[in-house]
């Protein structure tokens, strides 16, 4: 399970540190792909199999399952950490989070997100009016 926020810099080369207590869960190899709300999504190898065979059984004749499998997987890099526990970033992927330099990566249960700094604090600051509303909708189930 991955949780906790922290901050980095991308390097010069589009590379980022990934934290040390995310590390052993991501294991030696792991994909990094577009996300939503303007973010990256890193899954473990494991995670990413049972994503993707979730993704299979989407029916292909529906045009927003094609459109969401296409962005989804065509931005999918798999990564391997350095020997300085670094990932390099694809431009493609930088571009569509918007990260230029500073970033935050967070841990979200069984995935990790990469955000630009600045992205990721407008965010938390327009979700936290909203975050009671949305639990109580979402956990309102008596």
């Amino acid at each position: 399970m991955f949780i906790g926020e922290f901050e980095h810099q991308l390097d010069s080369k589009g590379r980022i540190i990934i934290p040390s207590k995310f590390r052993n869960n991501l294991g030696a190899s792991f994909v990094v792909t577009r996300g939503m709300d303007k973010c990256l999504f890193v899954y473990p190898l494991n995670e990413w199999e049972k994503l993707e065979n979730k993704l299979q059984e989407l029916p292909f004749t529906k045009k927003d399952a094609r459109a969401f499998t296409r962005f989804f997987f065509s931005g999918a890099s798999e990564c391997e950490l350095d020997k300085q526990n670094r990932i390099n970033i694809p431009p493609v992927l930088r571009k569509h989070a918007g990260i230029e330099k500073e970033c935050v990566i967070i841990g979200v249960s069984s995935r990790v997100e990469i955000w630009d700094k600045n992205e990721w604090e407008n965010y938390v600051e327009n979700s936290t009016e909203s975050f009671a509303e949305i639990a109580e909708g979402l956990f309102d189930m008596e």
